[in-house]
C-alpha cells in the first residue's frame, strides 16, 4: 500500500490531458521540471552551506 501502480498513473495522465489538452501539457510538464530542479538545487545549497557552518564551528 502507499506505492502508485500503472492504472493509477494512466488514470492521473488522462486526467491531466483533459484539463489541460495536448497543447498545454508539454509546457506543463517543462514548469514542473524546472520547479523541481530549482528545488533539489535549494536543499544542495541549504545541505553545503550548513556543512560550512559545522565546520567553521569545528575551527
Amino acid at each position: 500500500m502507499g506505492r502508485i501502480g500503472t492504472m493509477e498513473i494512466i488514470v492521473i495522465a488522462s486526467i491531466a490531458l483533459l484539463i489541460f489538452g495536448p497543447t498545454k501539457l508539454p509546457q506543463l510538464g517543462k514548469a514542473v521540471g524546472k520547479t523541481i530542479s530549482g528545488f533539489k538545487r535549494g536543499m544542495s545549497d541549504i545541505a553545503s552551506d550548513e556543512s560550512k557552518e559545522s565546520e567553521d564551528k569545528k575551527n
